[in-house]
């Protein structure tokens, strides 16, 4: 098993995930693609100090892009969608 924080790589900010935050306290972080969810699950608890009542991983398939004639594919990754105990919360923007 790898460090805990090498298993948990940046959070997922889109407006849906925020919307997310404020309705159902859940937060989306993306993690690394061989991490599972007992992992994930320890993990977070560790580091931001809260309780995890449910945890859902989804693999991303990169996107086909191209420019011009030349053809390209963005890497594939993981996410995890995390639902926080009632009264827990992380905080993304400390400062703002």
């Amino acid at each position: 098993m790898s460090s805990y924080y090498s298993l948990i790589k940046q959070p997922h900010i889109t407006e849906k995930v925020l919307l997310l935050k404020e309705d159902n306290n859940t937060v989306v972080f993306k993690v690394a693609v061989e991490a599972n969810k007992v992992e994930l699950k320890k993990a977070i608890e560790s580091i931001f100090g809260v309780t995890v009542e449910k945890l859902q991983t989804i693999n991303v398939r990169g996107k086909v892009k191209r420019l011009g004639l030349r053809q390209g594919k963005r890497a594939d990754w993981k996410k995890a969608i995390v639902t926080l105990k009632e009264g827990d919360s992380i905080d993304y923007f400390e400062g703002a």
